[in-house]
Parts: C-alpha cells; structure tokens; sequence
C-alpha cells in the first residue's frame, strides 16, 4: 500500500446503484486489496439496505483514520427519503449530486488527500437540472478548471489510455478533431504522468484516427493535417512523443512496452483495449486538476443493486490508484 496523507474521499454515488454495496466491501476487504484510510459520503441508509456491517459516522473526515478499524467511515449526507436497491428517485439523484459535492469540496479543501468519485445516473441527474455532460466536467468546473484543459485516463496494470474525443458519435469525430485539441489532451496526458505517476519523462504514443494511420493519405488526410502537427509541436515543447500509429498494433504486449500512456482519438479506441486487458481493474482519472481525482470504469448497475453480487475489484483498484496518485503528488 503506498500511504496517503490523509484519507481518501469516496461519494457514494447514486444510493439506488451498486456504489454503497462496492464500497462496503472494500471496507470489509481493507487488508486483502491492500487499502489506505477512506470515507464514504452518503446516505447511511444506502450502505445499511446492503450490508449489516458498522458504520463510524463522522463529522470530521480527518477522523477516518482512527475510525478505520472499527467501523465504515461515514460522512452523512441523508437523502429525502429512504431508497430501495435498484428504484432509483429523484431523493437519491439530488443525494448523489450532494455528496458528490461535499466529496470534492472535503479534497479541495485538503481535509481529504483525493477523491473517488461512486457510479452515478447520468439520465437521472439529468432529470434534476444536471447540465454537465459527466462528473468529471462537474468536477473540473468545481476546481475552476475549462474543460479543454483536463483529459480522462483510463488505467490498469499494464496499460493506461486516454481519448481525445470521448462522448461522441462516430461520425462526428473527425470534425471535432483539430491540431489544438489534440496537443493540449496530449499536454495534459504528459503532465499528469509526471505528478500522479512520478513518471519524470513520459512517453506518449499516439494513435492515428483512420484504418492504418491513413496509409499516407490514401484512407484519410486526418493523421498528416491534423496529428502530425499536434505531435510535432509536442515535440518542440521537449517531450517524448510517437505517432500516429495504426490503433490495430498499438496494444499487443510489446508495443506496450514502448509508452507509459496511449492517447487516442475516440472513445472506443481508447476503452475496448483497456477493457479487454483490464475489465475488473481499469480506473478512470480525471488529469489536469489541482486534485486527485479517480473512479471505478463502471456504472450503477441498478439490475443488480441490492443483490450482494457486485464486484468491489474496480472500486478497490480506484481507491489505492488515488492514494498513489496523491503520494506522488505530495512527494513532488
């Protein structure tokens, strides 16, 4: 375990979800995954509807460290009525939204050393005026960050991607595309490489967008007019860059070997090798924030909310890449 600070703070996400259950048994598992001090901010009925274990609820989450032993950390955060597993409500969105809220304002104020951010009903939130496109546009804008400026990491053992375009329909991809957005999603891949992984010179491989990075322009100009230049003034600014490569040979076992992250044009670029290598561990990190920010790669999981069969794997790889992540930074 690499020690933290101070403890790690973990919104609950949607109470109807899977998000008060993963973490539950994180807790129950604290030594078998290997886990630093954290505290939950939620709804108390959340966790007690799945679990029968001890809740220690707080008022000052720097007293999860001493609490640790006895009992679940807790900072409550009621919703306006109880919930059921599964039934998600309008009580439980504005609960979710809520402690969301209160979880990144504790790390911003260093009371916590991160934030993992729980599952969360993006078309519930939705419903209650949630005008950000995911919780990690909600989160920058908390720490007064422009989105153009923060990227979204995928990470597991031995691969971490990041997509340049992310919620997108595949055709709209290649207009959205320019030399800038590119350069900066590559800045921010690089910076945080270097603080949340104290990585002192990363190295970025970048994907084209076209079958084969275009074959030279004969299946699309996209690499030579739009990349090429991101990569180039990468280059100039001193860091270790490569690209564009064709997505098909970028994540075999020795390609991997090449580059500490992978930056890629679209969504499914990006994931489908992460997922594929990494199902149960891939963890999602906000780079470009003045916080440490993670989350498991998975949703609330309404379909088996309340079930006892969720896995805490994602929940657990989130929790001790956070700690390492605000080790890191706090060795800088």
């Amino acid at each position: 375990m690499v020690p933290s600070l101070l403890p790690i703070a973990i919104s609950l996400g949607d109470p109807a979800g899977i998000g008060p259950e993963v973490v539950a048994k994180c807790w129950d598992r604290r030594s078998e995954f290997n886990l630093p001090p954290f505290v939950a901010v939620g709804d108390p009925r959340s966790v007690a509807s799945v679990w029968d274990g001890e809740l220690a609820v707080l008022d000052d989450p720097r007293d999860a460290d001493s609490a640790f032993d006895h009992g679940l950390p807790l900072i409550p955060v009621p919703a306006a009525e109880a919930g059921v597993p599964g039934c998600p409500t309008v009580a439980g969105s504005h609960c979710s939204l809520d402690s969301l809220e209160i979880a990144v304002g504790l790390t911003r104020s260093t009371s916590t050393s991160a934030v993992v951010t729980g599952p969360v009903s993006k078309q519930q939130l939705y419903a209650i005026g949630f005008s950000h496109p995911g919780q990690t546009e909600f989160v920058a804008e908390r720490c007064g960050v422009s989105q153009s400026n923060v990227a979204m990491m995928l990470a597991g053992p031995t691969l971490r991607t990041v997509p340049v375009t992310t919620h997108l329909p595949l055709a709209e991809v290649a207009g959205r595309l320019t030399s800038a957005l590119v350069e900066a999603r590559g800045c921010a891949t690089l910076r945080g490489l270097q603080r949340n992984f104290g990585i002192a010179e990363p190295r970025l491989a970048i994907a084209g967008l076209n079958p084969h990075a275009g074959e030279g322009g004969a299946l699309g100009r996209e690499e030579i007019e739009i990349i090429m230049p991101a990569i180039e003034a990468l280059r100039a600014e001193g860091w270790q860059v490569t690209g564009p490569h064709p997505a098909d040979s970028m994540f075999h076992t020795a390609a991997r070997a090449r580059y500490d992250a992978a930056l890629c044009m679209y969504h499914d670029q990006a994931l489908i090798p992460l997922k594929a290598l990494h199902f149960e561990e891939g963890v999602n990190i906000t780079l470009g924030l003045p916080v440490v920010r993670t989350s498991p790669d998975h949703g609330t999981a309404f379909d088996i909310a309340g079930e006892d069969i969720a896995d805490p794997r994602a929940m657990a790889a989130a929790i001790r890449v956070a700690a390492s992540c605000a080790a890191h930074r706090a060795q800088a």
